[in-house]
């Protein structure tokens, strides 16, 4: 039926189960009711917010393990890094709404001026399929606790874990304040549209730049991660096991499905012969298979669509050059085997653009600045990585991107925000100023 989403295994094609799709008109009356939702939400104040926002996660506790798996089922991720996105998002949306709680209090200045975050109005949350909760989490949590009621599009691609989650939370939510919308980009694009007053968006920096243009005639407030392809750097005195360690790791992560992945590694060419074989060992050990089987730790990748992408990828980078010391582009649906390209250069495809598939791609550079220039010559920004000893903070100033990590990886801790540069972000959440984002500022004087 044409009103019908259907959600499928990406395992084996099974069907799932299905959402019905929101029609432009559903999508207006939700955003209507969510403006009448407002002013209850409003009224309840920073620390009545807090409570039902505590009680509603807490209810959710008892069904970690049931969106664990559904997130597994429909997107392919093991149920090891499903059971962790689930558990982090319910006991973490908490912790993200009392360190909102504490960043939007009010603020005296010089005892006769007061600085208050209070609501922006109605806020769109469009968040991606590869951490369908987590991802979600961030955004609608600080959204709530700033007094904004939320009308939640989850991509089409995981609509059924994100449907359970909000009629969980909505068991002890007030009527109408979180409401989710189902659909493709149509359905994105009348969100947008609608009555709205903030969008917060994770994913493609073709639909950010989209949504950009449409919300550009009524000015909306936009908050907007927008992937990466993130670089690493790899010095000659770099500790190479480490080094390698983190460079499969993050490449591998969900399947390379992350925005955070490193997707570009430049290495010195003293030990670049060394740390080529260190990768190539360390990869060789990933099992690949379905979310369920004992070892695995590379899940099916997401959609046939997806898969063709990897495949182009690794397929232009043979042609043009590379040496392949894993994988390779004779792959079939739904799995990739762990992929080690050894002499990536500047025109493949995979250099210029995120894979987001589990592919390692190393190259090697003479100079440090040659690293630094290639590793910046990227419209992106997210996250970028340099692991060495004596130049390693100095390379790390050079780089351009919003999270750099020294000998670790990117996000930082506690509560430091995430943020991108260049192309990679408009805005940021997480961290008090992030979750200022989702507030309008009214400065009172008296």
């Amino acid at each position: 039926m044409e009103n019908i989403l259907t959600s499928y295994d990406p395992v084996n094609g099974n069907r799932i189960g299905e959402v019905e799709i929101s029609t432009p008109d559903q999508i207006r009356k939700k955003v209507a009711l969510a403006h009448k939702a407002a002013t209850e939400w409003r009224n309840l104040g920073l620390t009545g917010r807090l409570t039902l926002l505590e009680n509603a996660w807490a209810g959710a506790e008892p069904h970690i393990s049931e969106l664990a798996e559904l997130i597994s089922r429909e997107m392919g991720k093991d149920i090891q890094r499903s059971s962790g996105e689930a558990s982090g998002t319910v006991y973490g949306g908490p912790y993200i709404a009392k360190e909102a709680w504490d960043a939007l209090q009010p603020k005296s200045v010089e005892g006769r001026t007061t600085i208050e975050y209070g609501p922006l109005g109605v806020a769109a949350v469009i968040s991606p399929w590869n951490y369908p909760l987590a991802m979600a989490n961030n955004l609608i949590v600080p959204a709530l606790m700033a007094g904004n009621p939320v009308v939640f599009k989850p991509s089409e691609e995981t609509p059924l874990v994100a449907d359970l989650f909000v009629e969980i939370l909505n068991r002890v939510l007030p009527r109408h304040l979180l409401q989710i919308v189902h659909g493709d980009g149509e359905q994105g694009r009348a969100l947008v549209e609608s009555r709205v007053n903030l969008i917060a968006f994770t994913g493609s920096r073709a639909v950010g730049k989209d949504i950009m243009a449409r919300a550009a005639g009524q000015v909306k407030r936009l908050v907007m991660e927008l992937g990466g392809n993130d670089p690493m750097i790899v010095l000659a005195d770099a500790d190479i096991g480490s080094a390698a360690g983190f460079a499969v790791a993050s490449s591998f992560e969900n399947a390379g499905q992350m925005c955070t992945s490193t997707e570009r590694i430049y290495v010195d060419e003293q030990i670049a012969d060394q740390f080529e074989a260190r990768v190539t060992a360390m990869a060789s050990r990933y099992k690949t298979g379905p979310w369920n089987m004992p070892g695995v730790n590379i899940g099916p990748i997401v959609n046939k669509k997806q898969h063709a992408k990897i495949i182009d990828h690794i397929r232009d980078a043979e042609t043009k050059g590379a040496r392949v010391l894993l994988g390779g582009s004779g792959q079939t649906v739904p799995y990739i085997q762990p992929t080690v390209i050894a002499d990536m250069t500047p025109d493949m495809v995979m250099e210029q653009e995120e894979t987001f598939g589990p592919v390692v791609a190393m190259s090697k550079f003479k100079t440090v600045d040659e690293a630094v220039e290639r590793a910046n010559d990227s419209p992106y920004g997210l996250g970028a990585v340099v692991f060495g000893q004596k130049e390693a903070r100095a390379v790390a100033e050079q780089l351009e991107a919003g999270m750099i990590g020294i000998n670790q990886g990117v996000g930082g801790g506690g509560n430091a925000p995430w943020v991108g540069a260049k192309q990679s972000g408009f805005g940021f959440h997480g961290s008090p100023d992030g979750h200022r984002q989702f507030a309008q500022v009214r400065v009172v004087s008296h």
